[in-house]
């Protein structure tokens, strides 16, 4: 099990298979968009985008900023399905960030410290912050007086997701917001080849890696030599999108990519198709299905009619009545030699 160390206690953050990040809130979503918003980031990765690797025995720190005064408490999966809670815990109760700063765990001061321990395996950090201080009683406890981080009863990630719903939900929607951050343990120094995972929001998109088809999207490739390369992301009904990435070695670098869909006008469907009717016979009388439609006027009459069978007569004094059915499918002419 992956531990990190707290000074003079050992404290559990172990490693989750869980899929490299997509969104910012993958563990728990707040339904509406808040007036609150929350990072959390570990001291090797400040942009939040990637998924920086220590090694076993390294010191980390975890931070979170807030852009007002809020109550920020965080949270680790474990490879086991188990969840531990990492702050508030028993050397440091105070987790009041005060707005638009950034606070750092352990803060300066603080009678301790993390440090990286093995397995190796990637972590999942998740960061929740309130307006108001929570209730943890519920759904999280110290197992034993040794334990400085409090293990919560949920039992898999979606089972925690599903008791923080439980926690803030008697208080406004718009009151709190959550944050998730990345990082790998590796047991040697990274090595010279990283990882890629890009997600899409359409099926049957295929990822293009410096001029090599890797494969489908929503997928990680893995062992990618570390440098900086073009990609392309394509989906049929969709324009590519392309972009440069930078694969760092031991880490995994996340490309979230929104398609905007093509759109082709779709064009209007025909309702009727011209029919130009020729006759010698100036002054016959055309009628279509038994309808009147017109007067041969020097040689012709044009008439709309619409898509399928129409019976047309022709009808001349001093001629033979001509009558013929005919099955229209487009724009076209029919000539007519009435005999007397």
């Amino acid at each position: 099990m992956n531990k990190i160390l707290m000074i003079p206690a050992a404290l559990l953050l172990s490693t989750a298979a869980a899929a490299p990040k997509i969104s910012a809130q993958s563990i728990i979503v707040n339904p509406t968009t808040p007036d609150l918003s929350v990072s959390v980031r570990v001291d090797k990765d400040t942009s939040g985008q990637q998924n920086p690797a220590y090694k076993v025995g390294e010191a980390i720190s975890i931070s979170t900023t807030v852009n007002r005064d809020a109550y920020v408490y965080l949270f680790n999966v474990n490879p086991d399905g188990t969840v531990d809670q990492i702050l508030p815990n028993r050397l440091s109760s105070e987790n009041l960030v005060k707005a638009n700063t950034t606070k750092t765990f352990p803060a300066e001061g603080d009678s301790f410290k993390y440090t990286v321990a093995g397995p190796i395996g990637q972590n999942k950090v998740l960061a929740l912050a309130s307006l108001t201080p929570l209730n943890l009683d519920q759904i999280s406890s110290f197992k034993t007086q040794q334990d400085q981080f409090a293990t919560v009863n949920a039992k898999t990630q979606a089972g925690l997701a599903q008791a923080l719903s439980i926690v803030v939900s008697p208080i406004p929607q718009n009151s709190w917001v959550s944050d998730t951050s990345f990082y790998t343990v590796a047991a040697v120094n990274p090595v010279a080849t990283g990882s890629l995972f890009v997600g899409t929001n359409v099926a049957n998109a295929t990822v293009v890696l410096n001029g090599q088809r890797l494969g489908g999207a929503n997928v990680t490739y893995s062992n990618l030599r570390a440098g900086t390369f073009p990609v392309r992301v394509q989906a049929p009904g969709f324009r590519d999108y392309t972009t440069t990435v930078s694969i760092r070695g031991g880490a995994t670098t996340n490309l979230n990519v929104e398609f905007a869909q093509v759109v082709t006008p779709t064009p209007a469907p025909v309702t009727s198709y011209t029919v130009s009717i020729r006759s010698g016979v100036n002054g016959a009388r055309v009628f279509v299905d038994g309808t009147e439609a017109g007067t041969i006027r020097n040689g012709g009459l044009d008439v709309q009619v619409s898509r399928g069978a129409h019976e047309i007569v022709v009808i001349a004094p001093g001629f033979r009545t001509f009558l013929n059915t005919y099955n229209v499918t487009t724009n076209g002419q029919i000539t007519i030699n009435q005999v007397k």
